[in-house]
């Protein structure tokens, strides 16, 4: 256990050092980026909804934005809360009354978005990056979702099939062993299921391809936002990012069985 905290410890250095964040009391001081205004206005719809899992925008000075700290944990402490099946299962229904609370929102005109925005039914406003880190746990219970750079208009399964990579997850064993620490391989396609039906009813859709497909889509947002030299973005491209995802795209077509 100590020897997985130090390489957590050391991957969430890393990020800060490329994209700094400070918590000062109770508040949260990150670089803005060209969507956050668009974001504040989104939270404070959210807030404004009585929805405090999300956190609360407090402005935006110069490159920097500042929201209210969220107590819990998160980051790399996040791999662990969502190993039990109460955790995996509050994480869905949090993320599902988020798209829910989102549908009433009307953005500004001159709104900028984090990701692209996707085309299709049953349109929400998409979170983007909703994996275990980017949740505040208590006590294996999801309390919250931050980080929301990559704010987009899409269907909710875009989101959905990004957290189904990641919760499942829908990677090789030895990735959920290291990586997600779990004790053991996951019943992969179990947690899926799990997932699912704690979120509730979504279109017809093969899990597989949906997870792939995402997770493609996941790559050209990174290759584009390294092209304009964000980061961290742009670290993880030049250190071969990409063709490891790649390959990872290849594992879940090629393993499909273990998540249906």
């Amino acid at each position: 256990m100590d020897e997985d905290r130090t390489e957590r410890e050391a991957e969430e250095a890393a990020i800060q050092a490329l994209r700094p964040v400070h918590i000062d009391g109770h508040v949260v001081l990150r670089p803005a980026q060209e969507s956050s205004r668009t974001v504040h206005a989104f939270l404070g719809y959210l807030r404004g909804q009585g929805l405090g899992c999300v956190p609360e925008p407090l402005g935006i000075a110069g490159d920097t934005e500042t929201l209210g700290f969220i107590e819990g944990a998160d980051g790399g402490d996040g791999w662990y809360h969502q190993h039990t099946e109460t955790g995996l299962r509050s994480a869905a229904r949090l993320l599902r009354r988020i798209h829910d609370a989102s549908t009433g929102w009307v953005p500004p005109n001159d709104a900028l978005w984090g990701s692209p925005p996707l085309p299709g039914d049953d349109l929400v406003f998409c979170h983007g990056d909703p994996g275990p880190w980017n949740f505040v746990w208590h006590d294996n219970e999801a309390a919250a979702l931050i980080d929301w750079d990559f704010l987009h208009p899409a269907p909710r399964l875009d989101d959905v099939a990004y957290s189904l990579r990641w919760f499942a997850p829908a990677r090789n064993d030895a990735h959920a062993l290291d990586w997600h620490h779990f004790p053991e391989v996951p019943d992969r396609s179990a947690r899926i299921v799990s997932f699912l039906e704690a979120y509730g009813p979504l279109p017809d859709f093969d899990v597989v391809e949906a997870i792939a497909a995402r997770a493609e889509a996941t790559m050209r947002h990174e290759r584009a936002l390294a092209d304009r030299g964000i980061e961290p973005q742009r670290t993880w491209v030049e250190q071969g990012s990409l063709e490891a995802q790649a390959d990872e795209v290849s594992w879940i077509r090629a393993n499909g069985h273990l998540l249906r």
